[in-house]
């Protein structure tokens, strides 16, 4: 791994910028695919073309199956299953790419609880702060998130956390073909949770009013999200320091709030501003604040 204090080479970084871009603006492309596929069912669709073909051409990392189960089970059931279900009708493109960051305490909260350590006093105002803005959110029932979704999206963040936790154990692998292939762990529980909660006759209408817009937004899941975001990140990684690398992805909720805004119209309130506000602000904090610490004490 290489990397220093310079950053990223422009290319490097123009590559970064496009996979958060990509990342962020998925959001919308995820309710132009709820127009007609029931969220489960979308979310199945995903996994499945997610890991064939991709798995034809990307070889399995050797990492146990219990672990790719794990896994696949915990973004694909968890952090999807959830996220699709509450962005049906229960909370908007924009403020969804937005609370879902919460994984960041998740994660950090999972770590510390495994680990037995304490949180230090920049992570206790960082996580005030993205609690303050999910809460501003959670006072404002105008259409833009209900309760529900608002639940929703945090247990998806919480799920995703618990798949942060699950990869970290499986060491350093490619992590393109380590979400190919945990990729199938995610299509029995989903298939399982489509079929009883949505029903076949919903999920095959949904197929059948399917238009190429749906298709292609449902493409879109493994072939940008999956092939080039995954793949273009974990190429990114493998050059340079976490640090350098990581902090970019706060700027995926950017992404997802500026698209919905421009494509779908998205009211950008004077309230939800300030919970983007708070939201980022916490983030930020968390995520940067170790190393300008560093940087102050030298």
């Amino acid at each position: 791994m290489t990397g220093s204090d310079r950053g990223l080479p422009p290319l490097h970084l123009l590559l970064a910028l496009a996979v958060t871009a990509v990342w962020g603006s998925n959001f919308v492309v995820i309710k132009f695919a709820l127009a007609h596929l029931p969220p489960l069912t979308l979310a199945l669709l995903r996994f499945a073309l997610a890991f064939c073909p991709l798995a034809l051409f990307v070889p399995r990392p050797r990492v146990p199956w219990r672990n790719l189960a794990a896994y696949g089970v915990l973004i694909g059931a968890g952090q999807f299953g959830l996220l699709f279900t509450a962005m049906r009708a229960d909370i908007t493109p924009g403020l969804a790419s937005l609370v879902v960051q919460a994984q960041v305490f998740f994660t950090i909260g999972m770590a510390m609880y495994l680990n037995h350590e304490r949180l230090a006093h920049y992570q206790i105002a960082a996580l005030l702060l993205t609690c303050a803005g999910i809460g501003v959110i959670a006072l404002h029932t105008d259409g833009s998130a209900t309760l529900l979704g608002l639940a929703l999206v945090l247990l998806a963040a919480a799920s995703w956390a618990g798949g942060n936790m699950v990869s970290r154990r499986a060491g350093a692998v490619n992590m393109l073909g380590y979400v190919v292939w945990s990729s199938l762990f995610a299509v029995p529980p989903l298939l399982l949770f489509a079929l009883t909660l949505e029903g076949w006759p919903a999920m095959a209408a949904g197929i059948a009013a399917a238009d190429r817009a749906t298709w292609v937004a449902v493409v879109w899941q493994s072939v940008g999200n999956t092939m080039f975001g995954y793949g273009v990140w974990g190429w990114l990684l493998a050059r340079h320091q976490a640090a350098e690398v990581a902090p970019l992805a706060l700027l995926v909720p950017v992404f997802g709030l500026a698209t919905s805004a421009l494509v779908l119209g998205e009211p950008l309130q004077t309230w939800k501003l300030s919970a983007f506000g708070l939201v980022m602000g916490g983030l930020t904090i968390g995520l940067l604040w170790p190393r300008l610490a560093s940087r102050i004490r030298i």
